[in-house]
């Protein structure tokens, strides 16, 4: 009886060890950092998104704001946390792409200092402005920008900001730089001023913009898209509208610290691809006027990929620009 039981302990130890090491990654909830403050785009993508991946990786998936320094703050401390699949973020073209030409002394390397893990969505970016700036269509509004740059107010969400990145860009097209910019505390400090009408233009994502474009309290005068989005179709693309250069999306990813156990990133990509694939979180984003990434653009490579061409478009209008 005693060998009996000695036999059937062992058998039980050997079969609770085997079901341990079937379970593998993740044991225990991940964290994922998004490095801007609640409420704003980044930080709802990224709660649609891991509200489904935690459901098939059968831990739940932390969201943590971590905000400072455009969103290099919080990417910092993701990426340079222990990799072993716990950590994560939420990042976007200006903490991946714009990031290094941006800020001279950040702390990480978003184009070989990382686990890229996938492309979440992306959101066109619109150039919208107050409701009763005259120019009323976007060659009327460049042709006035172009004239007489000192008497326009752009409002971006801070240096490093998508709104900031983006229309450094486009004020590189126009050629006209010195237009005076206001900073703000984020988006929705500039996209109130907008509505009151103390700023004259911004360009930012559709997810931030659409509601008070469709409402009619800022005008759109166009989206840096090759296609009209679903969420707003009557807004031109920037090509229609005459402005064919300017071809900006930003975007929104998740990466890890660089090491990172393959398990954790094959696991990881397989739950993003499942919540993007899923029908009711596609609803979510395709609603705030999100593009669902390629099959291509959701794998490491792809996103990676995406990064460095983003950067390589950026960093000479971005290099060049007052840091204001």
């Amino acid at each position: 009886m005693k060998k009996l039981v000695l036999g059937l302990a062992a058998a039980a130890a050997l079969s609770f060890a085997g079901g341990a090491q079937a379970q593998g990654y993740p044991t225990k909830p991940i964290t994922m950092i998004v490095p801007f403050a609640a409420g704003g785009p980044t930080d709802i993508i990224a709660r649609i998104v891991a509200d489904n991946m935690s459901k098939t990786l059968g831990q739940q998936i932390v969201i943590e704001n971590v905000a400072g320094a455009g969103g290099t703050t919080g990417i910092t401390r993701a990426v340079t946390a222990a990799p072993d699949g716990y950590t994560i973020a939420m990042g976007h073209l200006g903490t991946f792409s714009a990031a290094p030409a941006t800020y001279p002394g950040l702390k990480y390397d978003p184009i070989n200092g990382m686990q890229t893990i996938g492309l979440a969505g992306g959101t066109p970016i619109l150039i919208v402005a107050r409701k009763n700036l005259e120019a009323p269509d976007l060659k009327a509004f460049v042709a006035a920008v172009k004239a007489n740059p000192d008497k326009f107010n752009e409002a971006h969400a801070g240096l490093g900001s998508v709104s900031w990145t983006t229309c450094t860009l486009f004020k590189g097209i126009l050629g006209t730089p010195k237009i005076n910019a206001v900073a703000y505390r984020g988006t929705g400090p500039a996209l109130n001023d907008l509505v009151s009408g103390q700023v004259d233009f911004m360009c930012d994502q559709i997810v931030s913009v659409a509601e008070q474009v469709r409402s009619n309290t800022i005008k759109a005068y166009a989206i840096a898209s090759a296609e009209r989005s679903p969420a707003l179709p009557d807004v031109p693309t920037t090509k229609e509208a005459g402005l064919p250069d300017y071809q900006i999306e930003a975007w929104n990813g998740i990466a890890g610290p660089k090491g990172m156990p393959k398990e954790a990133v094959d696991k990881l990509v397989d739950a993003l691809n499942k919540a993007l694939n899923d029908e009711g979180t596609k609803k979510r984003l395709l609603d705030l006027g999100t593009v669902l990434p390629t099959a291509e653009e959701r794998t490491p490579a792809g996103f990676a990929a995406l990064i460095k061409r983003d950067a390589d478009k950026l960093t000479p209008a971005l290099s060049a620009a007052p840091k204001q």
